[in-house]
């Protein structure tokens, strides 16, 4: 970064941190507000020739905007859970601990994580999950139920090895 686009990003912060601060502190806690406040500025630095030399109102949109995202990935890391819930219902295992899901979902092999967390996390249907991992929507399918019961199994045996056996899952 230049100087000169230093001194201005500074002078940004300087003069109106505190405000963007508010802005998010009133409508959140004080750890995300820090946060909102952080990538605002991360954001201005990286789009420095969009700000306007009136930057408050441009830094106030951008906080509202950060702030959105933030709301959409914690429900869809809610939504994520309740659909893991809702896999392991058939286990005696309580997965209200987001450790024991975070656990689960490690076990899984990478491909399996993927289909789980684009149907779940990413809200994706069938059609659109086999679109993405580049199959048929037969396949996709066929995956996903495989995913779905090694992530039922390490649920049910959180320290259990994971299935090794990948059979003919790569049509």
């Amino acid at each position: 970064m230049e100087a000169e686009q230093r001194q201005r990003v500074e002078g940004l912060y300087g003069r109106h941190a505190a405000a963007v601060h508010a802005y998010a502190r009133r409508r959140s806690d004080a750890g995300v507000a820090d946060d909102v406040v952080m990538e605002v500025f991360v954001v201005a630095c990286r789009r420095l020739d969009d700000v306007p030399e009136d930057a408050l109102p441009w830094l106030l949109g951008c906080a509202r905007r950060v702030m959105a995202n933030q709301r959409r990935g914690a429900a869809r890391a809610e939504a994520l859970a309740e659909q893991i819930r809702g896999v392991a219902e058939t286990t005696a295992v309580d997965v209200s601990d987001a450790g024991v899901l975070a656990d689960a979902l490690e076990q899984l092999p990478e491909r399996d994580r993927e289909l789980i967390l684009l149907t779940a996390w990413e809200g994706l249907d069938l059609g659109r999950v086999a679109e993405v991992i580049g199959c048929s929507r037969g396949a996709a399918g066929v995956r996903l139920h495989r995913a779905r019961k090694r992530l039922r199994q390490a649920l049910g045996r959180p320290g259990s090895p994971r299935d090794p056996s990948p059979r003919s899952e790569m049509a």
